[in-house]
């Protein structure tokens, strides 16, 4: 087992370049069978990360830290704990989050309009 870098990405699958990947085929007429190397999309969950400081493949954890913010740690056998941090193509979200208020959004003075009493427990409808 060596070192792979992935190729291509599609959706939870890597593509990883074929020398640890093989592929079984029986022999058949007009072809020999045998054990070949191929390029096969491995699952994400496969494929491990490595560690910044020992450099050796470990498994993600997730901890936050004092001031509240979630950040990914090494785990695993040959594991550091140290942090890792989020390649930036990560961070950029691929749909954008809406700031202006779409057609479904409920307009800002009804949210903010009291309807509901508590003292007298009057403004809620009779249904």
């Amino acid at each position: 087992m060596g070192w792979k870098a992935a190729q291509k990405l599609i959706r939870n699958w890597k593509i990883v370049r074929g020398d640890d990947v093989k592929k079984h085929i029986k022999q058949g007429q007009g072809h020999e069978g045998g054990i070949f190397t191929v390029e096969a999309p491995l699952h994400v969950s496969n494929v491990q990360i490595v560690d910044p400081v020992t450099g050796k493949p470990c498994k993600v954890g997730i901890r936050y830290q004092e001031d509240g913010t979630k950040v990914r740690i090494s785990r695993g056998i040959g594991a550091s704990g140290s942090i890792i941090s989020r390649p930036e193509i990560l961070k950029i979200r691929t749909t954008p989050r809406p700031t202006a208020p779409g057609p479904k959004d409920t307009p800002l003075d009804l949210v903010l309009e009291e309807t509901y009493n508590p003292k007298t427990g009057k403004g809620m409808p009779d249904l």
